[in-house]
């Protein structure tokens, strides 16, 4: 029996599915825990099998050797890494400025377990997060990780990512972009602690009868709640500008990991 497609077709989509599920299993929100193993390969092998037909086939494939094709696949799944780890550095940010509010707040010891990660986090580091993820969707950027993935083989066909001096110092560059978002995010939240804070030193000096610290620590959590409830338009701001920042980054790694 003649089968519908050559074995060059066969590994062509293979190399397609293997960069995709990459991507898809490191990726924010669709590389989380809580996502079934089934749902992620299940994502995977539709949007290859959408993505396969604007593909070209490489004329690599045909004289690729078997001792060739451990690299040949790593190379393809490193490219969704990157692209995903990419991503999760802005997320990292957004829960290390929610981690120092919290500790500003005096919720040091407070944590709850990421569903991401599978890490101990501050409740205010997981809603800072929560209220991202929510962020994210409503902006519709989880359709720039689709575009990502159709862009990328054009920008890189298969066979031709190399992972260049270039393209490693931008994303060590890049990782300072954790502290960046981080100082974005709790920025408002700690000047208006830092006025409490000082506020009480004035009243404990002042005062002289008054036990500062019994009354100073509902005050900050207090005003930590009410600082992160006026300043939510100012972060919703600040996230699209971040996730639009996102999006230039990951097209600019697109660009950098391509070999003739």
């Amino acid at each position: 029996m003649t089968l519908p497609f050559s074995i060059v077709q066969l590994e062509t989509f293979l190399m397609v599915f293997i960069r995709i599920s990459g991507l898809i299993f490191t990726v924010p929100i669709f590389g989380s825990r809580n996502v079934p193993l089934t749902v992620k390969a299940g994502l995977s092998v539709t949007i290859a099998w959408i993505v396969f037909p604007i593909v070209e086939i490489p004329m690599e494939i045909i004289s690729v050797k078997l001792v060739q094709l451990p690299l040949a696949i790593f190379s393809e799944i490193l490219i969704g890494i990157v692209i995903g780890f990419t991503a999760r550095l802005f997320f990292e940010g957004i829960q290390l400025g929610g981690q120092v509010i919290g500790f500003q707040m005096g919720f040091g010891i407070v944590n709850v377990l990421d569903p991401v990660s599978g890490a101990n986090f501050s409740v205010i580091a997981q809603i800072k997060n929560l209220l991202a993820t929510l962020l994210f969707l409503a902006f519709g950027m989880h359709h720039l990780f689709i575009k990502a993935i159709v862009l990328s083989f054009k920008k890189i066909p298969l066979f031709h990512f190399y992972l260049s001096n270039s393209l490693l110092q931008w994303i060590f560059d890049l990782s300072s972009i954790i502290f960046l978002v981080s100082v974005k995010v709790a920025a408002p939240i700690m000047a208006i602690l830092i006025f409490v804070s000082i506020a009480m030193g004035i009243i404990a000096k002042g005062v002289q009868g008054i036990n500062i610290l019994i009354v100073g620590f509902p005050l900050k959590i207090a005003a930590g709640l009410f600082a992160i409830g006026i300043t939510l338009p100012m972060f919703a701001f600040v996230i699209r500008k971040t996730f639009n920042l996102m999006g230039d980054y990951i097209f600019t790694i697109l660009k950098l990991g391509y070999q003739p």
